[in-house]
Order: C-alpha cells, then structure tokens, then sequence
C-alpha cells in the first residue's frame, strides 16, 4: 500500500496549497517540514528525506529477527550444561540425558558373538547391561547348546553354574512346542522363529569400583512369522535390571530381574504380513550397544 492509499495523501492537498501560493511555515531549530519536498545532501549520504515504507520494513525485520537470534541463543546455552551455583560448584542436570563422547573405548571385542572387553565404568557397565539384554532375548537361548554358550560368557562362573540347570527345566520340549520350535528349538520349514530385543535405554542405579545395578528399557519381538502361524510376531515392552560384577577385566551379572513396562500407546501403524516381517528379520541385523 502507498502513502498516498493509508490516510497520509488525503491531508496533503490542503498543505500543498499553501506552498503553491509562497506560504511559508517557520519550525523550530533543527526540526524539518514533514510536508516539505526532499531536499538532496551531498556525498554518500544521499537523500535526506523521510524513509519509504520498504525501508521502514526492512529496518523492522531486522530487529525482530536479531531479538529472535538473541533469545534463542539464551534458551539454548541454558539446556545441557551444568551451571553455576554462585560459589564456584557446578550441578549437572538431573535426568535422562543424550550420550556424550567420553573418550572411552565402550567395548574391545567379542566373545563369541557377545560384546566383551567393558569399560571398567559406569559407561561400561551400562554398555555391558545392555548388550547383556539382547543376548539373553535372542532366539539363541531357545536352543540348549547356544543358551549354555550364552550364559557363561556374560555370567559370573557361580551364577552361570545356579543358572543352566533351571534353566534347562523352563525351555522344556512343552514350552518350545507351544512357540511352535521342536525339542530342539528349531522351527518348521516353512515358517521363522523371531525373538529380539531392542534396548531403549539405559539407567545406572547403583555404582562402585566392584559392582554395578543397571537398569535396560526394551521393547522385545517374539513369535512364529509364516503363513497359518497360531504365534504371530508381537511386540512387549519390559524393563531387565541386572546385578553387575567386576571380574578380572570385564563385567559379569551377578543376578537378573525382570518388570512390564513403561509401555507406551500402540500407534495405529497396521501390522505387516508374515512375508515383510521374516524378509526384514533376514536383512536387518542387530547391534552393539554402546553407551
């Protein structure tokens, strides 16, 4: 919209009349007749008159955008970072918080198909929780001479000695036939066993130089994917705490529970056909976990 459209051109009229018969208004020193044409200055400076209203946005939308900058900077240097106290000490926010490059190594290598080689800290013991999590909720477990490897490479010698035989007792050839999985642990040809799990994140609860509890979130994937499967693939949501030992180099679980839950709203995303979920099964492989 012009000056001329907003109000500002309709008053014009009556003062330009004035200037057409030669009279004149005197202002006080160092003020300028708005009404006035606009008078051209010399060198750079250019003409002197009032701004355009282009100009007066620009200006505008410039401070605007420079107070923007500021406040976001502000908001932004206050969020995950500790502050000051006022006499020198610092806190640290409380509070889940995102993985911070340390400088630490999480894991050096494997034993077997298992992360091994933790960080003797609680970095490491968290890494250790959480790689400790999907090995005991791989389809490994439900076969006898895998699930023996299993538990003796992540379990202390005493705790693995308690542990096999019950163990043994609750994969029986009853419970492997209600997934669907022979006496062996196998599934029918035609059809693929899943069970994963899938850390969401991790929480140290406990800490010192010997020992560690460490709480793991997952969400885990089990079941029989394959045409007229009575099991079909699902989702749960658990939370796995592990009793950590340090023992000789690595970490090692002294003891392990499990609870339901958090679990969150289920999405309204349909479920896949038994093809998709056995193809993505087959491609997608599983990680080491590091925090």
């Amino acid at each position: 919209m012009s000056l001329g459209d907003d109000g500002y051109g309709s008053g014009q009229g009556d003062y330009g009349d004035n200037r057409h018969h030669g009279t004149r208004t005197r202002l006080p020193e160092g003020e300028v007749d708005p009404y006035a044409p606009p008078r051209r200055g010399s060198g750079r400076a250019g003409r002197t008159g009032r701004p355009s209203g282009r100009n007066l946005i620009t200006v505008v939308g410039v401070v605007v955008l420079l107070i923007a900058a500021i406040a976001f900077a502000n908001r932004g240097g206050d969020s995950g970072s500790s502050s000051d106290n006022g006499d020198g000490s610092h806190r640290t926010p409380t509070g889940g918080q995102a993985t911070a490059p340390t400088g630490t190594k999480p894991v050096d290598g494997k034993t077997g198909q298992i992360a091994s080689g933790f960080a003797h800290s609680e970095q490491g013991a968290q890494s250790a929780a959480a790689n400790f999590a999907v090995a005991l909720g791989g389809d490994g477990m439900f076969k006898a001479d895998s699930r023996h490897a299993i538990v003796d490479a992540i379990y202390t010698t005493d705790a693995a000695a308690k542990l096999k035989g019950p163990q043994d007792q609750a994969y029986s050839a009853d419970f492997l036939k209600r997934l669907g999985l022979d006496a062996a642990g196998n599934p029918p040809k035609d059809k693929t066993f899943i069970s994963r799990t899938i850390p969401v994140g991790t929480k140290v609860v406990a800490f010192n130089a010997d020992s560690a509890k460490v709480a793991v979130w997952y969400t885990g994937l089990i079941g029989m994917a394959g045409t007229g499967s009575t099991d079909p693939v699902r989702t749960d949501w658990k939370t796995w705490t592990f009793e950590l030992k340090w023992v000789g180099a690595d970490w090692k679980i002294e003891d392990d529970s499990q609870t339901d839950g958090p679990a969150p709203v289920a999405g309204d995303i349909p479920a896949s056909g038994s093809e998709d979920i056995t193809k993505a099964v087959k491609e997608y492989g599983g990680f080491t976990y590091a925090r």
